[in-house]
C-alpha cells in the first residue's frame, strides 16, 4: 500500500472558513484531487497545551477558540467522526486525553483524530514525534499540520492584505529552502535572525516542525503547492509530502501566485 501523503497548510484567518478566495479555492482543489484516506491526524496550532493529547471519543466536538468574529463563523459545525481505533494506535507513541475537536478541519465524513500540540517540548522532540507519527502513513492516514510558517499578530497591517513584510518573505523563504532540500534542518531556523519576529510564540510553527520530522524520516523534501501572504506579517506557504501538486491544485496555485507576483511588481 502506498503512503498516504502529510500535508501543512497555512490556515490564516478564522474567516477563511466562511470565505472563497485564492487560498480556499486551493486548499478545496488540493483535497479534490487527493485519493480518499482512511482517517486525518490533525495536528494544529490551536491546541497548544502543556501535555501530549488525543482525541479518543467517536463524536468529537467543534470547539470554537476565537472571538470578535461574525455569528455566522460561530454558528459552524464540523460533526466529523472521530476514530477510537486510530486514538489507541497513537497512544502507542503519547498518552492521550479526551477533549473535543479544534476549528481546523477537511471534509466532515472522513474520521478525525486530533493530536495536541506539548508545549513543554523542545522542537527537536516535536520533530522526533512527527517522524515517528510518519508511519501511520502506511495505513492511510493523512497527517495535517495546520498552522502559519510565518504568524505575528501584532505586526499585522490591515492595509496589506495580500502582501508580506521583508522580513516575512526572508524567513519564509529560508524555511521553504529547507523544506525542500533539507527538512531536518527545519528545527535550526531558531537560529535565523528574523526568527523572533516570524515566530513570537512557537504554536503556529510547530505543525511544520512535524511535518518536517515526517519527511526527513523517509529522507525526502517536500513540495510546495501554495504559496502566499496576508496582513504583512503572515505567510499562508502550504507544503505536500507524497503528493506533489494534485492536478486539480495546480491552476487554483499558480492563480496565487501570479497575484503575488503582480503585487510585488507594483
Amino acid at each position: 500500500m502506498s503512503s498516504t501523503p502529510a500535508i501543512f497548510i497555512g490556515h490564516g484567518s478564522p474567516m477563511n472558513a466562511l470565505e472563497s478566495n485564492a487560498y480556499t479555492q486551493a486548499w478545496r482543489a488540493f483535497g479534490q484531487g487527493m485519493v480518499r484516506p482512511r482517517a486525518v491526524l490533525v495536528i494544529s496550532a490551536h491546541w497548544y497545551v502543556g501535555v501530549r493529547a488525543v482525541t479518543a471519543m467517536p463524536r468529537p466536538k467543534t470547539i470554537h477558540d476565537f472571538y470578535g468574529f461574525p455569528d455566522a463563523l460561530f454558528a459552524v459545525q464540523y460533526p466529523a467522526p472521530g476514530d477510537p481505533a486510530l486514538a489507541q494506535e497513537i497512544a502507542e507513541i503519547v498518552k492521550p486525553t479526551v477533549v473535543g475537536l479544534d476549528h481546523d478541519s477537511p471534509a466532515a465524513d472522513i474520521p478525525v483524530v486530533q493530536l495536541s500540540i506539548d508545549a513543554r517540548k523542545s522542537h527537536e522532540e516535536h520533530f522526533e514525534l512527527g517522524a515517528k507519527l510518519g508511519a501511520l502513513r502506511r495505513e492511510g492516514v493523512l497527517i495535517l499540520g495546520s498552522g502559519n510558517v510565518v504568524h505575528n499578530l501584532r505586526l499585522i497591517d490591515w492595509n496589506r492584505p495580500r502582501e508580506g513584510f521583508d522580513w516575512v518573505r526572508r524567513f519564509d523563504e529560508a524555511a521553504r529552502d529547507l523544506m525542500i532540500a533539507d527538512p531536518s534542518l527545519i528545527p535550526t531556523l531558531r537560529e535565523h535572525p528574523d526568527y523572533r519576529r516570524a515566530v513570537p510564540t512557537p504554536e503556529h510553527f510547530l505543525p511544520l516542525v512535524y511535518l518536517a520530522g515526517a519527511a526527513a524520516a523517509e529522507g525526502s523534501g517536500t513540495d510546495v503547492f501554495l504559496e502566499g501572504y496576508a496582513y504583512g506579517a503572515l505567510s499562508m506557504t502550504a507544503y505536500s509530502l507524497g503528493a506533489g501538486v494534485p492536478e486539480r491544485a495546480r491552476g487554483a496555485t499558480s492563480s496565487v501566485a501570479r497575484h503575488h507576483e503582480s503585487r510585488r511588481s507594483e
